[in-house]
């Protein structure tokens, strides 16, 4: 996709939105990544007692999910712009490049850390011994970095509609990658806890993961911890609207509820086999958990396909990430673009990658990325939905000609402030910090801005009024086409070959969950390792092979130039 298609400083046109598919893929392959090998691990080091662990999951993803389809998705639709492109119409240029800044340095260190988790993988097949300090330790392993690092630039570059792709094909896989090694390893758990020898029903599996896998140690973390950090874990893509960029292709504002495929799938799911595999390894290895990286935990249980899945995993997550980053930064002077400004994001990521500190600080990075970014989200929230509803102005500090919206800017410093005042004294947990600083930053903002002139009319209201209308009115009449027409070209059949791969590729996936199973049957780990490998490579040629030929098909059935016509008409 070139720079022009990805609309970084204007909505995004109807004939450039994308299929349920692809956010159903994109989210799963986002979200079922290398660092939940990380995050699995260290809930087993929080000594947090297994029912706390699944049952706070069960809540915290699910108040996650909601953010994403009841906030995130509808603003994203409603606007069709980047987070970088709407908030500079709320907050003004100069309030964009400091949030920018900072917004991309924070994207960077994430993403530097699902570099450092494939480099994790790769350096097993170099015998370089595991990094989990916060320096390497191995010159060999700063070169693996480097050269997972420039894969992972190669891929943002390509622009969103390259990275669903990529990530829509590794999904299935990758999710059926964290159940089988969980299955391979659970017997090795079982074979090290007594008073049981098999498990038969879920009161087995209950008692052999509070005796070996998630001990309740008594650490003052429980329940209530587990689910606010599930919930804020991605708090900077949907409290904090980061996801505004990748929902503003979706075609409905409903395809925001695929974030459950993440959550559930890759987070509940994930966390909880990465747990097991975490488990089983180090009993294997007769070390402890924090000992381990992910590339040893996935390949203890998955030998040569444990370490693809963690190089994948990594990849999935660490593209969108970068992707964001070079949006964060180009938004601060458009004529940079946003190719250029990724590549060189994704040279200081990939340095950044080099050192280990990123994934073993990453819980609690995360909790502080999603609290720095939450205050902005409160600002834009407001200012589109409760401003309309309270007869103030939308976008009243631009109608005024300011360049920066000190009412925005004051609500988030203050806000920042705040939260770490709140943190450091000991008054809340980090995770608990959210709601309060939410309704913090509500109520401070819609103050500020009453004062400094957003309940006044203003002349240039009306036309960009009108303007916007017109340009949801042509995408609204091009839904309706699509959706019209969308039912006889789904009775066009594919041809054979397609249908024949699309076939191979479920068959693979069945082959590989069933050799799982058998593994865990016989208590056999080395079946798993030794034949995985084979339908691994089948469905990837296949699946790519029938997802390449499907593209093609779909974009030559596109016919959308009077679509173009009529946006530039209304620009």
């Amino acid at each position: 996709m070139s720079t022009a298609e990805e609309f970084e400083t204007q909505p995004v046109s109807p004939n450039k939105l994308q299929s349920a598919n692809t956010f159903a893929g994109s989210y799963a392959g986002e979200h079922v990544a290398g660092t939940e090998f990380v995050i699995g691990a260290l809930f087993v080091s929080w000594g947090v007692g297994a029912s706390d662990i699944l049952l706070g999951l069960l809540l915290g993803n699910l108040l996650a999910v909601l953010t994403w389809g009841l906030i995130t998705a509808p603003i994203a639709t409603d606007t069709r712009l980047t987070l970088y492109a709407y908030l500079e119409k709320i907050a003004g240029p100069g309030t964009i490049k400091l949030y920018s800044v900072i917004n991309g340095i924070l994207f960077c260190v994430l993403a530097g850390a699902m570099i450092t988790v494939s480099a994790s993988a790769v350096r097993v097949l170099f015998d370089i011994p595991p990094q989990v300090d916060w320096y390497p330790t191995d010159l060999r392993f700063v070169l693996v970095a480097l050269g997972v690092g420039a894969v992972v630039v190669f891929m943002a570059v390509k622009g969103f509609k390259k990275l669903a792709a990529f990530a829509e094909i590794c999904a299935p896989w990758m999710i059926l990658m964290f159940v089988v090694g969980a299955f391979v390893l659970l017997p090795t758990i079982v074979a090290s806890t007594s008073g049981v020898n098999s498990i038969s029903n879920f009161g087995d599996f209950l008692h052999i993961a509070s005796q070996s896998i998630w001990v309740d140690t008594d650490s003052g973390i429980g329940f209530w911890h587990v689910a606010a950090f599930a919930w804020v874990a991605n708090l900077a893509m949907h409290g904090g609207m980061g996801d505004m960029t990748l929902l503003r292709f979706a075609r409905y504002s409903r395809y925001g509820y695929f974030s459950a495929l993440g959550m559930f799938i890759g987070h509940y799911l994930a966390w909880i086999c990465a747990g097991i595999m975490g488990a089983g390894a180090a009993i294997l290895l007769n070390t402890t958990i924090v000992a381990l990286d992910p590339g040893s935990v996935a390949f203890q249980a998955l030998g040569t396909c444990g370490i693809i899945a963690v190089i994948i995993a990594g990849w999935t997550t660490s593209n969108p990430t970068i992707y964001r980053a070079g949006l964060a930064f180009s938004s601060v002077n458009h004529k940079w673009g946003r190719t250029k400004v990724t590549v060189v994001v994704g040279i200081v990521t990939t340095i950044i990658a080099c050192f280990p500190f990123v994934f073993s600080q990453l819980l609690g990075f995360v909790g502080i990325m999603g609290l720095m970014m939450a205050p902005v989200g409160a600002v834009i929230v407001a200012e589109h939905w409760l401003f309309p509803r309270i007869g103030f102005t939308r976008y009243w500090s631009k109608y005024k000609g300011n360049t920066t919206n000190y009412a925005a800017i004051i609500t988030w410093l203050s806000s920042l402030a705040v939260s770490y005042l709140l943190e450091t004294s000991g008054t809340l947990h980090l995770f608990f910090i959210l709601i309060p600083i939410w309704i913090f930053a509500t109520l401070l903002y819609c103050g500020l801005a009453y004062a400094m002139g957003a309940k006044k009319t203003y002349s240039e209201q009306a036309i960009a009024e009108k303007a916007e209308a017109q340009r949801k009115a042509i995408e609204s009449d091009y839904l309706k086409d699509f959706e019209s027409n969308k039912g006889s070209q789904q009775k066009e059949s594919l041809p054979f070959i397609i249908r024949t791969a699309s076939v191979v590729s479920y068959l693979s996936l069945i082959v590989c969950a069933s050799l799982g199973l058998v593994s865990y049957l016989t208590q056999d780990i080395e079946l798993v390792r030794t034949w995985l490998l084979l339908p691994t490579l089948v469905y990837f040629v296949t699946a790519t092979y029938a997802y390449l030929q499907k593209a093609k098909i779909g974009e030559s059935l596109e016919s959308t130039d009077h679509i173009e016509q009529d946006l530039a008409a209304v620009k």
